[in-house]
């Protein structure tokens, strides 16, 4: 399965396509999508507050929730805060996030090809090296 990247219009292949599906469920707000008002990962909504071990589990909760409800070709396994503890304080924390990659999940097969890690910081997805 191939797709377009929404920033250059390049095609791109499914676990891209994938990553880019995780950034706009994270970027989206819940309500903010006129015709599915459920769709959103929440994230957003914590963003500003204290960051506090609450703070950090509650954004972890949501990322995983976000992937979950809307990303078939991703289970999530694992989500863990990255950064250096000075990076922390100054509010500049991102999360490596562990994944199933199953590339026909969208279609019902739920055969995991390989487990993959990624990262979320800043409000972007990237690829994280192996």
């Amino acid at each position: 399965m191939a797709d377009i990247d929404r920033r250059t219009g390049q095609v791109i292949d499914n676990y891209q396509s994938a990553l880019q599906s995780v950034e706009i469920i994270f970027s989206t707000r819940i309500g903010e999508m006129v015709t599915l008002r459920e769709f959103g990962g929440g994230a957003l909504e914590v963003l500003g507050r204290a960051l506090t071990l609450k703070t950090i589990d509650t954004f972890r909760l949501l990322l995983a929730a976000g992937i979950d409800l809307w990303e078939p070709r991703f289970r999530v396994r694992r989500i863990a805060l990255t950064g250096t503890v000075d990076e922390i304080r100054m509010g500049k924390a991102g999360f490596a996030i562990e994944v199933d990659w199953r590339p026909r999940g969208h279609l019902g097969d739920p055969t995991v090809e390989r487990v993959q890690t990624f990262g979320w910081f800043g409000g972007r997805v990237q690829r994280l090296a192996a």
